[in-house]
């Protein structure tokens, strides 16, 4: 009898220590992420309309850096204000999470970006061409919400598929 209850205790105590070794959280997989995410795209991919904005501002913690190099970065709302200027420049703008991967507290976006520019585009003349371009994006979590961002868009590529062919 002693034995068994030695048995179950050593058990016990070995499901203790197997459980206070796993992580505090998780991690998401990368549907959840996607799903977790996804506000901030329909923003993207919305026109930057009042529905689409509201939801992503919740996702958003007030304190967030969008990192568009390693040394410059804008806040919420300065991102949010670029984002509907970006619109009237390229009301059909649409922004696909094409591959979703997750790793830790960062949420790894392979992005497609599509759009038609209605005027000069980054110095190049309108002429009425859109363009497909790749984008990463490295959002870190944390408590549910997006604390920081890191993102590079392919924009050079853009301009070449928008320049007139000489």
């Amino acid at each position: 009898m002693k034995i068994i209850q030695m048995t179950r205790a050593l058990m016990t105590l070995i499901g203790l220590m197997l459980i206070s070794s796993l992580p505090a959280h998780a991690e998401m997989s990368p549907a959840e992420a996607k799903a977790l995410i996804q506000p901030f795209y329909d923003m993207l991919s919305e026109k930057g309309s009042d529905a689409s904005i509201e939801k992503a501002r919740q996702l958003i913690a007030d304190d967030w850096q969008s990192f568009s190099s390693n040394q410059f970065s804008k806040g919420k709302e300065d991102t949010i204000k670029a984002i509907q200027g970006f619109f009237k420049l390229i009301p059909d703008l649409k922004w696909e999470m094409k591959e979703v991967l997750v790793s830790g507290d960062k949420i790894i976006v392979r992005g497609e970006a599509t759009g038609t520019p209605v005027g000069d585009f980054f110095g190049v003349p309108h002429s009425g061409k859109s363009f497909r371009i790749m984008s990463i994006d490295i959002h870190q979590i944390k408590n549910g919400k997006m604390v920081e961002s890191h993102h590079i868009e392919d924009w050079a590529g853009a301009m070449r598929q928008l320049a007139p062919k000489s």
